[in-house]
């Protein structure tokens, strides 16, 4: 056999090739279950002597020869060793040939197989086969590991092209958006920018991270799984020698005839040494290789960037906390890192003892002791790797971020009583530990706001300190929080007219009638300018309905009776002094605010507005004001065909004065403050998307029902439907 001048190294010739390694040191413990099986067949056949053991070495040549090739350099090499053989084979061709040479065999020798060949074997086959397992278990978990780096690198790219896709998002929304949402959208689509860019610093980091695990997985990790396994198949042969030099010796000194031969075979199987198996599988199993290359920055599709940091003082403050965090770490991790590589060798060098004959005790004990301190140091060096990429990548990009700074000592915390976080202003939500308290300073924020909070904390603090930082802290997130621009004017605009309040019908049939009519009859102008506001002064508390009634459809009344809304002509007339509305009042009032108007006790007025909660405007000569509704009693213009006249009732309600007056005791004067009115103008042309939505021209109005909740949608009432509009198309009139 060739001698070993330069041993073989599996994790430096083979690199990548663990699944091929694996099931060569499978074949190889698989057939210690073929050679125990040898031993106890050769025993019963050793009862019969010259001819069983003649036939027994033939059938395992038959064996032997279907199992050289995987044995000597596995079932798939990149050369074929044609009719060479490994050394544990030539070895094991040598025990044949002498078993053929020895026909005589008797019943002690065969116990002897039983006891100290066959047995021992087993053991050592189900040993070597657990250490195997654990091999391929871990070298699973460490594909599984890699697989998952490169999944979280994914899922970072994925966040980071969301992030940038919701940028574009709101810069969108903040071009399209007016008025009071202009601000809101602008502080949107800012703060957008500012999380995308931490999300780009997570990304670049993760790439980094992702690439130098990638590095360790390839040049350290699988390499020294694969000198383990090359290790684990070289013990092998080492108890294998033993096992059959044990065997050599039992015949030596049972067959004396056969001396000769048993001697030939014990000074061939030292000859077989551990690594001339490895150097031969190694040999015709060497392939091209090239590292996988390294991980690069991807530009979102739809927000094109580059490689570099974003080292603004927002994303300083974000990469001195995960500087900080992973710095305070690293220390540690170094220290442990050093410690289990100190066991692991420590640990090896018993190894070696035993394998010297130095030692006694149990190899398999040891390996499985060093595999387990390996795994141990697996994990505690992939989190110093981690730590300390993160901290050179952000050193790289903006220097010691920790000059001049002091972080919080952030503890994770369950607040019992509702507490807002100090950063974002949000309040704090959920039973379990949501969020971080400085131990220092009382600093509160959120899981999520963590890595945003600068390190500015002041020091350990009062009990009154605290209390004063936590209010000037709250006062500055509030303000962050809410817009920075003027105020909307349309906050500021005024209510709407009277007569488009909850208690008029806004087709104008009736002054207050608690309905809602489809707009068949068009609102004249007076309808549809909002006069100004005005606060409530009377004590006489008369309730008046304001409750909003599901739309209906109401048929218009028969044109010979009815008359038109103020200012328009009566029933086709085109006499404008026709179709005024008087009355009269019925009791006398004194004003008592601002628009209200003093009117004596039968005096005649006209309707200049009819009845909006409770107020009817009127002109009394040359004046006009505000009176109670209740005060006053509406004169019919005109008798009807075939009725009788009446006039109309002083509780407003009213259709063409087909209903007699009305006229109530002493009343007090309604309370003022009913909910009013408010429209909005369409300033664009917009086509309804489905049957929840408006379609609407330039210039159109619409009541508002419901303001924009932050969905960027309003709800509006037209022809009394009520369906959503978009929020940026309207405009408050």
């Amino acid at each position: 056999m060739a001698e070993v001048d330069i041993a073989p190294n599996f994790g430096l010739e083979l690199k990548d090739s663990f699944k091929s390694v694996n099931s060569w040191v499978a074949n190889g413990i698989t057939w210690l279950d073929d050679i125990q099986q040898f031993y106890r067949e050769r025993s019963v056949i050793e009862k019969e002597y010259s001819a069983k053991l003649n036939a027994l070495a033939k059938k395992y040549y038959e064996k032997k020869a279907k199992k050289s090739s995987s044995l000597s350099v596995g079932d798939t090499p990149v050369m074929t060793p044609g009719s060479l053989e490994s050394a544990s084979l030539t070895t094991w061709t040598t025990q044949l040939t002498t078993l053929e040479s020895r026909a005589a065999e008797h019943d002690r020798y065969g116990g002897e197989l039983i006891s100290h060949i066959a047995d021992p074997l087993r053991v050592i086959a189900t040993r070597y086969e657990e250490l195997r397992k654990r091999h391929a278990e871990f070298a699973d978990k460490l594909e599984k590991e890699r697989d998952n780096t490169y999944g979280e690198l994914r899922k970072m790219k994925g966040k980071y092209d969301a992030s940038c896709q919701e940028v574009e998002n709101k810069r969108k929304k903040a071009e399209s958006s007016f008025d009071y949402s202009k601000t809101k959208a602008q502080n949107s689509y800012q703060q957008q920018i500012l999380d995308m860019h931490n999300v780009k610093n997570s990304y670049l980091i993760s790439i980094n991270v992702t690439n130098k695990q990638k590095e360790k997985y390839y040049q350290e990790y699988v390499p020294d799984l694969l000198n383990s396994l090359q290790d684990l198949s070289e013990s092998r042969t080492t108890k294998l020698n033993g096992i059959w030099s044990l065997a050599a010796q039992l015949e030596l000194g049972m067959l004396k005839r056969s001396t000769d031969f048993v001697n030939h075979l014990a000074q061939e199987i030292p000859r077989n040494l551990p690594p001339l198996d490895s150097m031969m599988f190694a040999r015709h199993n060497v392939g091209p290789w090239q590292e996988p290359a390294d991980k690069t920055f991807e530009p979102s599709p739809v927000w094109h960037d580059d490689n570099v940091m974003v080292i603004d003082d927002t994303a300083k403050v974000f990469l001195r906390n995960v500087f900080s965090k992973s710095n305070g770490q690293l220390g540690g991790l170094r220290r442990e890192v050093d410690k289990k590589r100190r066991e692991v060798e420590s640990t090896k060098r018993i190894k070696q003892q035993i394998r010297e004959g130095r030692d006694k005790r149990d190899e398999v004990e040891v390996v499985r002791a060093i595999f387990a301190l390996q795994e141990e140091l697996h994990q505690v060096d992939h989190k110093r790797l981690t730590a300390e990429i993160e901290t050179l990548s952000i050193t790289a990009a903006v220097g010691d971020v920790t000059l001049g700074s002091k972080s919080h000592n952030f503890k994770s915390q369950t607040f019992k009583i509702p507490t807002n976080c100090d950063l974002c202003g949000e309040r704090i939500w959920g039973l379990s530990a949501k969020g971080f308290d400085c131990r220092d300073c009382g600093y509160t924020c959120h899981s999520k706001c963590e890595m945003k909070v600068p390190a500015e904390c002041p020091g350990e603090q009062s009990k009154e300190d605290r209390k004063k930082l936590k209010a000037e802290r709250q006062e500055a997130a509030t303000s962050i929080k809410g817009p920075t621009g003027p105020s909307d004017p349309v906050a500021e605009l005024p209510d709407i007219s009277r007569s488009n309040t909850m208690t008029s019908l806004s087709s104008g049939y009736a002054a207050s009638a608690n309905r809602s009519v489809s707009g068949s009859v068009p609102m004249s102008p007076t309808e549809e300018t909002p006069p100004p506001e005005r606060t409530a002064t009377l004590k006489p508390n008369i309730s008046v309905p304001n409750t909003l009634r599901k739309s209906r459809v109401v048929a218009p009344p028969p044109s010979a009776y009815i008359s038109e809304l103020p200012g328009s002509s009566v029933n086709g007339s085109g006499s404008a002094a026709s179709n005024e509305q008087r009355g009269k009042m019925i009791y006398a009032y004194d004003a008592n605010g601002e628009g209200e108007i003093s009117v004596s006790e039968g005096k005649e007025i006209v309707i200049v507005e009819p009845d909006d909660g409770g107020w009817t405007k009127i002109k009394a000569g040359f004046k006009e004001g505000l009176v109670p509704t209740a005060y006053l009693e509406i004169i019919a213009t005109a008798p009807l065909p075939n009725r009788p006249s009446s006039q109309y009732s002083n509780s407003g309600s009213s259709l063409g004065g087909s209903i007699a007056s009305k006229k109530q005791g002493p009343a007090v004067a309604p309370k003022r403050g009913a909910k009013k009115l408010k429209y909005v103008e369409a300033l664009y042309e917009y086509s309804a998307q489905s049957d929840a939505e408006h379609s609407m021209t330039e210039g159109e109005r619409f009541v508002l029902i419901k303001e924009d909740p932050g969905d960027g949608w309003v709800e509006v009432e037209k022809g009394g439907i009520t369906k959503s509009v978009p929020a940026n198309y309207v405009q408050a009139v």
